[in-house]
């Protein structure tokens, strides 16, 4: 079996809200398994919102998502109208690339990224094309 992330969760006070909020954003299905876990199809992997008693401590995530979409300003309007915040951005160039930082509900940031001409991920799958094989790593 290929090791690979199955799941991104993310620790919140209100499982249910913040996946009715990532399924809307992302327009995607979502379900609360009980009041403590709520998974969104996020494809390929699951996004998940794990209930935990004590309210997030920093105001800076140490793990934030990019969330590609064609359109970010279309993408900001639709997220702000949901609840989300805009904290920075948008950082475009002429050509509409690049991103927006913003939170959601709960205050955990997130960026919508536009990279309609590949650039920024084809950047970071040539260099990982170039990276040593994982034996090849020593820590």
């Amino acid at each position: 079996m290929k090791i690979r992330i199955q799941e991104v969760v993310v620790d919140c006070a209100d499982p249910a809200a913040l996946a009715a909020f990532w399924g809307a954003v992302m327009a995607t299905r979502w379900v609360a398994r009980d009041p403590s876990w709520a998974t969104v199809d996020a494809g390929p992997l699951l996004l998940a919102f794990q209930q935990v008693p004590e309210p997030k401590s920093s105001p800076k995530n140490r793990l934030h998502l990019d969330v590609q979409v064609p359109d970010a300003r279309a993408a900001v309007e639709h997220a702000v109208g949901l609840g989300a915040r805009v904290l920075s951005g948008p950082m475009l160039d002429e050509h509409g690339d690049g991103y927006v930082v913003l939170t959601d509900p709960e205050g955990n940031e997130f960026c919508f990224v536009v990279d309609e001409r590949s650039g920024w991920e084809q950047s970071q799958r040539d260099l990982l094309a170039a990276a040593p094989d994982p034996g090849e790593h020593r820590a």
